[in-house]
C-alpha cells in the first residue's frame, strides 16, 4: 500500500558543529528504513511521466518498485542499464527540476525523492562491492616506460 504522506521522508544530515569542522559530505543519504519509506510513497503511475524528465531515461518506477521489495541488486541493475553514474547524478542531477517535476505526487504535495533513492541504492552498491574493488598489482611485462613530467626517480 501506498505511503500517502504529502512530503518526503526528510534525509538525515549531519550537525552543523559537526559539519563546521570537517569536508564530509552533509547530507548523509537514507538508511534502509527511510528508503522503504520513500519508496513507498511511490504511486507507480501507468504513464510513468517522471521517465520522460529523465535526461538518460532511468527506468524510475521499476527501480522504485525493486526497492520496495528489498531488491535492491536489481534496483541499481536497473538504474546502471541507462546510467553509468547513480551515486553522482543521486547528488547533483537537478532532479527538482527534471523527473521529479513530473511526479504525479509533486501535484499535492512533494514529489517521490528521486535522487534520493537512486544516491541511497548507489551507496548499497559501493559498500556492497568495495572490498571486490581493490586493484590489484598486474603481473610485469618487462617493459619499460617513462612518463613525461615523473621526475629523475624513475630513471634510478
Amino acid at each position: 500500500m501506498p505511503n500517502m504522506s504529502k512530503s518526503k521522508t526528510p534525509v538525515p544530515e549531519q550537525n552543523p558543529e559537526v559539519r563546521a569542522r570537517n569536508f564530509e559530505e552533509v547530507t548523509l543519504g537514507y538508511t534502509e528504513e527511510l528508503a522503504l519509506a520513500e519508496a513507498s510513497r511511490c504511486l507507480n503511475c501507468p504513464t510513468k511521466p517522471c521517465v520522460s524528465g529523465c535526461p538518460v531515461g532511468v527506468r524510475i518506477p521499476e527501480f522504485i518498485e525493486k526497492i520496495t521489495h528489498q531488491d535492491y541488486a536489481g534496483a541499481y541493475e536497473i538504474i546502471h542499464s541507462t546510467n553509468a553514474l547513480p551515486a553522482v547524478c543521486g547528488r547533483v542531477c537537478p532532479q527538482e527540476r527534471q523527473c521529479e517535476s513530473r511526479c504525479v505526487r509533486a501535484k499535492n504535495g512533494e514529489a517521490v525523492g528521486i535522487g534520493r533513492l537512486e544516491r541511497f541504492i548507489a551507496d548499497l552498491h559501493q559498500d556492497k562491492d568495495q572490498l571486490d574493488a581493490i586493484i590489484k598489482k598486474p603481473d610485469s611485462n618487462h617493459h619499460k616506460i617513462a612518463i613525461v613530467g615523473g621526475g629523475n626517480e624513475a630513471m634510478n
